[in-house]
């Protein structure tokens, strides 16, 4: 029997389960909100064009209206300055997309404060505990941020969630072998991330090393520690800065 034979007899047998990590995409989706004078992203729409009717009537479609980074969403280096020469969303390798995952647990910390960061000792310690983080691998930061997402203005939270530290966004992105970083909360960095020095670090410094972020995900709490693939599948937007994005989690049993 072949390897893809044997995975596909794990998935239909559940010994591999696989984990939808994704929120739902809607006109209700939370976005980012910038203050003035800077520009926003719009909400995601649907605009039909038929729907079994005389413009169209034994077929239903739609154009859809989004921003790249709306919903659950994958960030690539020339979204930010730092990453400006960098590669788009269609050029992210295919070793990313398909790579290996960890989580780290904070959801305690948050439970406490709103405003919890991130620091290099607390992936440290979970090193100390679960071993070396992946390389060419993905750590995802489970929150419990996601209980929100279907409510904008608790999951927005007036600009305070939780992130990470600058010195811990840093070391993640010029000293592990990661190629990104994954959260539940609506970007990368902390509701706070904009008074940080630099401002918004995790984008500043991830995205500068060429190194990708994931949002907006959820039933990171189904996931173990360690033994997790990840498979993100966002649109080759040639161009692009970012796209929203499928993701998945194969996680054995």
């Amino acid at each position: 029997m072949g390897l893809l034979d044997q995975l596909r007899d794990a998935i239909s047998t559940r010994g591999i389960e696989v984990i939808d990590l994704t929120a739902p995409l809607s006109s209700s989706t939370p976005i980012l909100q910038l203050p003035e004078p800077f520009s926003n992203t719009i909400p995601f729409q649907l605009e039909e064009i038929s729907r079994y009717d005389e413009k169209g009537p034994a077929w239903y479609w739609n154009n859809i209206h989004t921003g790249e980074h709306t919903g659950t969403h994958l960030d690539v280096p020339v979204h930010w300055v730092s990453g400006k020469d960098g590669h788009d969303v269609s050029q992210v390798p295919i070793k990313t997309l398909v790579a290996p995952a960890v989580v780290i647990d904070v959801s305690s910390g948050v439970a406490g404060d709103e405003d919890f960061l991130l620091q290099i000792d607390d992936v440290k310690r979970w090193e100390a505990e679960h071993g070396a983080l992946p390389d060419g691998g993905w750590l995802l930061v489970r929150s419990g941020w996601s209980a929100r997402s279907d409510d904008a203005a608790s999951f927005l939270n007036e600009a305070h969630s939780p992130g990470m530290s600058a010195e811990c966004a840093k070391w993640l992105a010029e000293d592990t072998p990661l190629t990104g970083v994954g959260v539940e909360t609506v970007g990368t960095d902390a509701g706070a991330a904009h008074s940080f020095d630099p401002p918004f670090p995790c984008h500043n410094f991830m995205l500068g090393a060429g190194k990708h972020g994931l949002t907006q995900l959820r039933n990171l709490e189904a996931l173990p520690a360690t033994g997790t693939m990840l498979v993100v599948s966002p649109l080759p937007i040639v161009g692009g800065s970012g796209s929203p994005a499928r993701v998945l989690a194969l996680v054995e049993r």
